[in-house]
């Protein structure tokens, strides 16, 4: 009867192992750590029968297709373990399983906490059943995860008294005295359980009635044990319950179907954490409040290191010159640690990355900027504008976002058109200016035509005389045009159609022109208050298609990784674009970039928080179209760090109340100028048009008013040349005369000046109105 690990796939008929199968024992540490969701790890062993027991896992199909990065390392017996650790710590490993004789077990932990390994981002998985037996008070308060599994089953019930008797017995050969009495060892517990089942083996022959006799055997000589092979067929059906759980075995004769505890190491020791049986498969019972309190107590008073780079508003120098540590940086994220330390109440102290990136993976899978310090354990927190990516997410943790955002554009705002002078005439185009005035005259022609081809448009002149000799028509040339231009004005005249046919005419005129008049108004609102800026881009795809406007993003940053793996043609399109121009698209700061914006010609592809900032305080700058993506901003920890969850936590409650708001709006307003209000200023209104926009009409308006002084001139002259000489005086002096007399405004009436009319008209006396009466009339006597 065995009580020891045995790797043979073909059991002895004449032999019973207690011990668990090896590949039962395997397919509990490949469920362990695929529930952990341990990515990359490193196995550590000194027997090369350890790779048996581990083989489960290293057949995993996540190791055949290259998602789990396995490190195997194996130790020369008697070898310190100092060297093999650190350059597990130097790939970045963090996850460790460790299979090394029991009793090494604590000189491997003790080297790997004097090589920094044992703080709380490393986790380390003891194949050995026994680690409940070993004393881990030097290791349980340094928040390292140390787990294994434990065939012993405390809940028999036979354990207490075994324990009992076994501490005892212990204490009466002189070993030293033990803090737990539970410590019993797998070994010993399968001991007692072998000779439980033997017994059991025995019971039940003697209850079937078959005697159990013991012949005389000797080593000397090849006679069997006739009874040996039934006892150990008995041994192999019957089932029992002992120290390890029920005992059974499959067909094989492999004991195949058992539970394991899973044991973690707590501040109070090693705890019970989960169960783990061949039919159901690992499963997690910790207490997860208590875990999370005992992280977070833990992180009282704890330093934690936060690595950064300086990125406006979320971190920047204060100025000053006797500013040291903390004090010496202020910004968004400086403000959001401070909070979230309020609410966990741990310390923290601010680091600038050393190569002052983000973090990009080069081609040998090797990472850069904060994301290598988190993975080399330098740095606990990072914290800036860092974007959550997959691939980020592959190499460290996130929180949840503390910020939502997306890919813009930056681009600097086109230069504002000049309003030309005679402005009010762009709401139509010159070929409808050109139509209307066409329009005009002909229908003013057609007017006439018809006017003068309708009898009822001809009137007689002279209404006392019944039978007159000559009919007149109101519808002359100019009287006809008078009327059109008055229409299309929309103001009327004294000329009205009286035929039917006439009327119809004036009625569709009077349409078209309330259609365009309309038009025109709704129109010029639109050209006079608004001062378009039509700018060269107005999207991705505009910047997409062109090549006089350069176009580019943050070096080694996501906003490059994005373009770089989209599958969209539009940005495959900008990618290639951007990869292949000279000199370089690709910038090594925000700030470069957008000084590289405002020297024109250049696009600039950013977080669109940024570009928020950015266009509060550059007025010359705008942002172009809508987000090209959607993502956030996270705190990164290392992997499997224990404080995302309190992190993550922490964000939630301070957006709730409204924290998160309260930082941005006082980092990203800017208090001494607001281009909003400016941009509103000069876009306009309705009530603020300038004399840019509207100078035409008054041009118009003093145009007209000269053309009309030069034509009463005219006129003025024109009447005075039909009196005879001697009847008047020097142009000039009836000019000043008449001024005179408009200007003194002394009333609406002046004596008539007669004129005398040829011999041949002696009998008629013509009298006519001063020069300048509009209501001049000829009356025959």
């Amino acid at each position: 009867m065995e009580t020891r690990w045995d790797f043979r796939v073909r059991p002895d008929n004449y032999t019973v192992n207690l011990f668990p199968f090896a590949k039962t024992l395997s397919k509990a540490y490949r469920d362990l750590i695929k529930n952990k969701e341990w990515k990359n790890l490193a196995i550590v062993y000194e027997e090369n029968e350890a790779l048996i027991r581990l083989q489960e896992l290293l057949q995993d199909p996540l190791m055949q297709e290259k998602k789990r990065k396995v490190l195997v390392k194996q130790l020369v017996p008697g070898q310190e373990y100092r060297k093999l650790l650190k350059e597990i710590g130097r790939a970045g490993v963090q996850n460790i399983i460790v299979d090394v004789p029991t009793e090494n077990i604590i000189s491997f932990l003790r080297h790997a906490k004097e090589v920094d390994m044992m703080s709380e981002y490393y986790n380390y998985f003891i194949t050995s059943l026994d680690l409940h037996t070993i004393d881990l008070e030097e290791f349980q308060y340094g928040g390292t995860n140390i787990s294994g599994f434990r065939l012993v089953d405390d809940s028999a019930r036979e354990f207490e008294d075994i324990s009992q008797v076994w501490y005892s017995g212990a204490l009466g050969f002189g070993h030293r005295k033990t803090k737990d009495k539970t410590h019993l060892k797998t070994e010993v517990a399968l001991m007692y359980d072998a000779v439980k089942l033997f017994a059991a083996a025995l019971h039940e022959l003697d209850r079937r009635g078959q005697d159990v006799y013991f012949p005389a055997i000797s080593c000397d000589t090849e006679q069997p044990w006739l009874q040996g092979n039934i006892i150990v067929n008995y041994m192999r059906m019957i089932t029992a319950r002992g120290l390890t759980g029920e005992i059974k075995f499959d067909r094989y004769g492999f004991r195949s179907d058992l539970n394991l505890k899973l044991i973690e190491l707590t501040h109070e020791g090693l705890q019970d954490a989960g169960d783990w049986s061949v039919k159901a498969g690992i499963k997690i019972t910790g207490n997860t409040t208590k875990a999370i309190e005992e992280v977070k107590a833990s992180l009282k008073n704890k330093t934690l290191i936060v690595t950064t780079l300086l990125n406006p508003p979320y971190i920047a120098l204060k100025e000053g010159a006797n500013l040291r540590g903390n004090s010496r940086y202020e910004g968004y994220c400086v403000d959001l640690i401070e909070e979230i330390s309020k609410v966990l109440g741990f310390k923290y102290k601010f680091r600038e990355v050393a190569d002052h990136t983000y973090g990009k993976r080069n081609e040998w899978g090797e990472w850069n900027g904060m994301i290598r310090e988190l993975i080399e354990g330098k740095a606990d927190l990072a914290v800036v504008d860092l974007t959550i990516t997959y691939e980020r997410e592959d190499a460290v943790d996130f929180t949840m976002p503390f910020m939502n955002l997306g890919i813009s554009i930056l681009f600097k705002k086109p230069s504002r058109k000049i309003p030309k002078l005679f402005s009010f005439l762009s709401p139509l185009s010159l070929e409808v200016w050109v139509y209307m005035v066409t329009a005009f005259l002909g229908v003013s022609l057609f007017l006439f035509i018809v006017a003068r081809f309708s009898p009822y448009e001809w009137t007689n002149p002279h209404p006392c005389d019944p039978h007159p000799d000559t009919l007149e028509n109101q519808f002359t040339l100019l009287n006809t045009l008078w009327f059109t231009g008055g229409s299309l004005l929309q103001q009327g005249c004294e000329v009205t159609p009286r035929a039917v046919s006439t009327r119809v005419v004036s009625g569709i005129w009077w349409f078209f022109t309330l259609i365009m008049v309309s038009s025109y108004t709704a129109n010029l609102a639109a050209f006079l208050t608004v001062q378009r800026m039509s700018s060269p881009i107005e999207s991705a795809d505009d910047l997409a298609k062109q090549t006089s406007i350069q176009y580019g993003c943050l070096r080694s940053g996501s906003t490059q990784a994005f373009f770089k793996d989209s599958n969209i043609p539009t940005f495959k399109r900008m990618w290639n674009f951007m990869e292949s121009a000279r000199p370089s698209v690709f910038v090594d700061s925000n700030l470069k970039g957008v000084e590289r914006v405002k020297k024109g010609n250049y696009a600039f592809l950013m977080e669109s928080t940024s570009i928020e900032y950015i266009v509060e305080r550059n007025c010359e700058l705008m942002q172009i179209g809508g987000l090209l993506d959607s993502k956030g901003y996270g705190i990164a920890t290392p992997s499997g760090s224990p404080y995302r969850t309190l992190l993550s936590s922490a964000i939630l409650k301070l957006q709730e109340g409204g924290i998160l708001e309260i930082l941005k709006q006082k980092w990203w307003k800017n208090k001494e100028k607001n281009c909003i209000k400016e941009e509103a200023s000069l876009s306009g209104s309705a009530s603020e048009l300038g004399l840019d926009n509207v100078g035409g009409v008054f041009v118009v308006l003093s145009s007209g008013l000269c053309m009309a002084c030069l034509i009463v001139v005219l006129e003025f002259t024109w009447k005075l040349r039909k009196l005879p000489s001697e009847e008047r005086e020097p142009l000039c002096v009836e000019m000043c005369r008449e001024m005179k007399f408009a200007i003194m405004c002394r009333g609406d009436s002046k004596p008539v000046r007669k004129e005398s009319l040829p011999p041949s008209n002696s009998l008629s006396l013509i009298q006519f109105s001063s020069l300048g009466n509009l209501n001049s009339k000829e009356t025959i006597s």
